[in-house]
């Protein structure tokens, strides 16, 4: 039997953390939520989780997404990060700069986030990586 793939969310707002959760749990993932930038390195931390790929919210408080994302490719280089942000030109730079693998502005389409985060466990299985891929 296959081991679900294991999908971090992180986003300060509950009502995007709801519907990615209900989304990915209801196509067989294993998904696992925090509400900030904290919470959800401590769980990267933890040493009986390991993440298939991550997506975080860009602008949170305590520690942002972009935060996460230069920590998590310093540490754990091979994990996709999918940044989010509703926020515009400015948060989107600086993931691009900490090297989020993709980034979608908000509001996107569930299924095209499906799309993107199964292409990217693709590339990580064959070892290929494309850095810095918008979309919009």
């Amino acid at each position: 039997m296959k081991t679900p793939v294991k999908i971090l969310v992180i986003d300060d707002s509950e009502e995007v953390i709801n519907v990615l959760y209900s989304f990915f749990s209801s196509r067989h993932y294993n998904v696992s939520t925090a509400i900030n930038g904290l919470d959800g390195l401590k769980l990267i931390e933890a040493d009986n989780i390991s993440f298939d790929i991550i997506i975080t919210d860009l602008v949170m408080p305590n520690i942002s997404g972009t935060g996460i994302i230069t920590i998590v490719k310093k540490k754990y280089p091979a994990i996709p990060i999918i940044a989010i942000t509703g926020w515009g030109g400015h948060p989107e730079a600086l993931a691009t700069e900490a090297n989020a693998d993709v980034i979608l502005e908000k509001p996107f389409d569930l299924s095209e986030l499906e799309k993107i985060v199964k292409k990217l466990l693709a590339e990580k299985s064959d070892g290929r990586r494309h850095k810095g891929h918008r979309k919009s």
